[in-house]
C-alpha cells in the first residue's frame, strides 16, 4: 500500500517553492497550474502541482513572461534563444568579476612572496563589504537637517511612509546625493506621454528595448498605456547609474502592476538600483519581498527614515504595511495629498499629486 499523498495549502506549498502565494495565484490565473480544492473550496497543492510550480518557478528566474512559460510548457520551444542568451550573458559577466578579483588575489600573494607586503586599503577592496554607507547626508525638512546614510544599495528599494512623512523629499534627496541618480517625477505624465514617444522615435536602439519590455509585460498582463510607456522609457534609457521614481505606481492598473514589479524583479542582481516610492501592496507585496530589495520607511513623526525588514515583528513591519493599500484603493484616493505647515496639518484633493 502506497504513502498517501501530501498535499499543502497556499501558504505552505508557496514557502516550500521559495514563491510567494501572489505568484501561485499568478500562475493559476494565466491558467498554467490548477489546484484541486477541498470540499470548502480551499486550494491545495500535491505533488503534480509542486511540481508544475517549481517549472514555472524555475522558468521565471530565467526571465520568461508567464505567456512565454506557457508557450515553453506546451511544447513550444521558439523564443528560448534570447532568453537563454540574456541568461548567458548574466553568468559571464558573474564570472568576468569573480575572475578580476581572482587574479587580484594572486597578484597580492605574488608581491607577497617577492617581499612586498599589500597596504591595507588593497586587502580591504578584496572583499565586498555588506550595509557599506553608499551615500550621507543631511535630511531636508520636515527632519531638520539629521544626518541620514544610505547603507547595502539592492536592486529594489522601497520608499514608503504615510501622508505627509516627507517620503518625496527623501527620494529627491537621495537622487541629489548619490552619484549618477535620476529622479523621475509625477511629471513625467503631464503631456501625456508625448516626449516618452519623441525620445524612442529618434533612437532606434532604446526602441527595440522598449519594445523587448512592453512585450513581455503585456504577455504577463499589463495593459498598454502612456504611463507605463513613459515609465519604460525612462527606466530602459542607458545613462545614469541609479534611478529614483516617484510613486511607480501612477496610472497603472492592478495588473500592470503586477506585471511591472515581476518584470522589474527578473532584471538580476547586477541590474542598476532602483529606488521606487509606492503605496501600492502590488507594487511592495510584503510577502513577495526577496533578498535583492530593502524597505526604507519614512515615519509618520518624521523620526528619521529607517530600514525594515520585511517580516511580521520587525521593527516598523506594521507602519509600513498600514501604509499600503491595494491598487483600487489607490486608484480612488489619487491626488490625496497632505500639506503641511510647522504647526498643522490637513488634506485636500488636488490636480497634481506633488507631496
Amino acid at each position: 500500500m502506497g504513502t498517501p499523498q501530501q498535499f499543502l495549502n497556499p501558504s505552505e506549498a508557496a514557502k516550500r517553492l521559495g514563491v510567494s502565494t501572489k505568484a501561485l495565484r499568478l500562475y493559476e490565473q494565466h491558467g498554467l497550474l490548477k489546484p484541486p480544492r477541498t470540499s470548502a473550496g480551499w486550494r491545495t497543492y500535491g505533488s503534480s502541482e509542486m511540481a508544475r510550480a517549481a517549472e514555472i518557478a524555475a522558468l521565471r528566474d530565467l526571465g520568461m513572461s508567464l505567456a512565454h512559460v506557457g508557450r515553453v510548457l506546451r511544447g513550444d520551444r521558439a523564443g528560448l534563444e534570447p532568453v537563454l542568451a540574456a541568461h548567458q550573458s548574466a553568468l559571464e559577466d558573474h564570472i568576468h568579476r569573480l575572475v578580476d578579483a581572482v587574479e587580484k588575489v594572486s597578484a597580492i600573494r605574488t608581491n607577497l612572496a617577492d617581499g612586498k607586503p599589500p597596504v591595507v586599503v588593497e586587502l580591504t577592496r578584496l572583499v565586498p563589504r555588506e550595509n557599506e554607507v553608499t551615500a550621507a547626508f543631511d535630511l531636508p525638512w520636515p527632519w531638520g537637517g539629521e544626518r541620514f546614510e544610505l547603507r547595502d544599495v539592492r536592486p529594489l528599494n522601497y520608499i514608503i511612509g504615510p501622508l505627509g512623512s516627507g517620503k518625496t523629499r527623501l527620494a529627491r534627496a537621495i537622487a541629489e546625493n548619490l552619484p549618477e541618480t535620476a529622479f523621475i517625477p509625477l511629471e513625467r505624465l503631464v503631456n501625456g506621454g508625448a516626449e516618452a514617444r519623441e525620445r524612442i522615435a529618434t533612437d532606434a536602439e532604446l526602441e527595440s528595448r522598449v519594445d523587448r519590455a512592453l512585450t513581455w509585460l503585456t504577455e504577463d498582463g499589463a495593459e498598454a498605456s502612456p504611463a507605463l510607456v513613459t515609465l519604460i522609457v525612462a527606466l530602459e534609457s542607458e545613462g545614469p547609474k541609479n534611478i529614483v521614481v516617484d510613486m511607480i505606481e501612477q496610472g497603472l492598473s492592478h495588473a500592470t502592476q503586477d506585471a511591472l514589479i515581476a518584470y522589474l524583479r527578473q532584471r538580476g542582481r547586477s541590474a542598476r538600483p532602483l529606488f521606487l516610492l509606492t503605496r501600492s501592496s502590488a507594487i511592495l507585496d510584503l510577502g513577495a519581498v526577496g533578498s535583492d530589495e530593502a524597505i526604507i520607511l519614512c515615519p509618520a513623526n518624521h523620526s528619521p527614515p529607517t530600514r525594515v525588514a520585511p517580516y511580521p515583528g520587525a521593527p516598523g513591519y506594521e507602519a509600513v504595511s498600514t501604509c499600503l493599500g491595494s491598487p483600487d484603493v489607490r486608484a480612488r484616493t489619487e491626488g490625496v495629498v497632505a500639506i503641511l505647515t510647522p504647526t498643522r496639518q490637513r488634506y485636500r484633493r488636488c490636480d497634481r499629486a506633488a507631496r
